[in-house]
């Protein structure tokens, strides 16, 4: 069973909303949009108070080049444009809109029949992305245009579709593959054109069966495609890992997977392309795993964007009382939430709402000198050294020590005994860095 060699580690599954059905829930009685949902610069605003709107109307642009549109999820009257908190914990502008209906753009076909049939040329696709403003769907809110964009001194040679979702509990990539199977393989066909390659492989974990089997009976008719069963390890669906998996080629440091000749998108993404392209959908909803061990009723939730946590929560039962932490993403990677008045945004893969004995932070000893942070990281770094570096405030070094590789999995902090806070000294750490780094670019 292939799998990616360096580190990794096998925390538990928990993931209890597997066979959950997606459910759109109903539409709440107002959203707030942020303006910044991508990786890049934030959008510019082109409504004002008092603007009336509907389901797909185009509501901020992205101008720079690392960026992307942002559109109305609902029909309504824009109430204001406010700063809100985001789930970075920092307030950003974003717009607010009462929900009045739910009329939708003329353009956008609503039809529930899969098309099939591609007849927009690569180029044409690759607007039709931007301009529907579609980001990637695992996470990172990379702009899908910009990263469909190859330099022209490098070649595409394959298409890797991420089917991983190793983190904990999640589930909403695994349904997508479930119940949209055959938009996804659409999706795929769709980026395929636009990358002008020949092949493309579907990264699954053999913890799903079910996703594994609908994908290659989809795929059977086209040889292109190919279904990769994975060994269950965390965290194979890190872009790095899922190549070396995958290929056996390694991503230089530093470097982009394209160096590889590798191009890797979310199946979610693949989704939100179909949509897209064969129904000039742009991206207003998505699929939300709700979960957590004491939840009533957790599931898989079709979920407008600018939707309010709080909203989405109470769809699913409400928070438990024995809660003790919200977060925003998985176990492994996700982060606590401030309020859980921010909205659903691009990038909300999921909310795990944990007890109160899931939450605590366990005590915090010495640093024993075990090396079971080396031996976990999938990236070959010395995540306790590199914590020492910040603690002390040695970025120089920290930086020759390529904190920068660090793609913040929490597999160290997840395997020290001692409880040390790995991964906050290295998310601050590279936070650091990264301004240093950036300064120096400046001059």
């Amino acid at each position: 069973m292939k799998t990616f060699k360096l580190g990794g580690v096998h925390p538990e599954e928990s993931k209890i909303t597997a066979e959950k059905q997606i459910i759109s829930i109903p539409l709440p009685q107002k959203v707030s949009i942020p303006l910044s949902q991508s990786l890049g610069a934030p959008s510019n605003l082109l409504v004002e108070k008092g603007s009336l709107v509907k389901v797909g109307q185009l509501i901020a642009k992205g101008e720079s080049f690392i960026s992307s549109d942002v559109h109305s999820s609902v029909s309504g009257k824009v109430m204001k444009v406010e700063d809100i908190v985001d789930s970075t914990g920092y307030r950003k502008p974003a717009v607010v809109i009462e929900v009045e209906g739910d009329e939708w753009d003329g353009g956008i076909n609503k039809s529930q029949d899969v098309v099939t049939d591609i007849t927009l040329t690569g180029e044409e696709i690759i607007k039709r992305i931007k301009d529907c403003g579609i980001v990637g769907m695992g996470g990172a809110t990379f702009p899908t245009h910009v990263k469909m964009m190859v330099p022209k001194d490098k070649e595409a040679e394959f298409l890797i579709i991420n089917g991983v979702e190793c983190e904990p509990y999640l589930t909403a990539d695994h349904r997508v593959m479930v119940e949209h199977g055959l938009e996804v393989i659409t999706g795929i066909r769709i980026l395929m054109r636009a990358l002008n390659v020949k092949r493309a492989f579907i990264g699954i974990e053999n913890n799903k069966p079910d996703a594994i089997d609908n994908l290659s009976k989809l795929s059977a008719s086209y040889p292109e495609i190919e279904v990769i069963p994975l060994k269950v390890k965390y965290p194979q669906g890190g872009e790095k890992q899922l190549i070396k998996a995958i290929t056996g080629r390694e991503v230089p440091s530093g470097k982009l997977p394209i160096e590889t000749g590798c191009i890797v998108q979310n199946v979610g993404t693949a989704l939100a392309v179909y949509e897209a392209v064969q129904k000039n959908k742009p991206l207003i909803d998505r699929i939300v795993t709700v979960t957590g061990p004491s939840l009533q009723n957790a599931g898989n939730f079709r979920v407008r964007i600018g939707t309010s946590i709080e909203y989405l929560v109470e769809q699913a039962g409400g928070l438990p009382t024995d809660t003790g932490k919200v977060v925003g993403g998985g176990p492994m990677m996700g982060k606590s939430l401030v309020t859980l008045e921010m909205p659903i945004v691009k990038g909300t893969s999921g909310i795990l709402i944990l007890p109160h004995q899931h939450s605590r932070r366990v005590p915090v000893f010495n640093c024993i000198r075990c090396g079971r942070c080396i031996s976990a990281c999938p990236i070959g770094l010395q995540p306790m050294y590199l914590a020492q570096l910040i603690e002390n405030e040695i970025y120089d070094v920290a930086e020759k020590e390529n904190i920068m590789d660090c793609m913040e999995c929490g597999s160290c902090h997840y395997t020290c005994p001692s409880g040390r806070p790995i991964l906050d000294y290295v998310r601050l750490g590279k936070n650091k860095v990264g301004n240093i780094i950036r300064n120096r670019v400046k001059k």
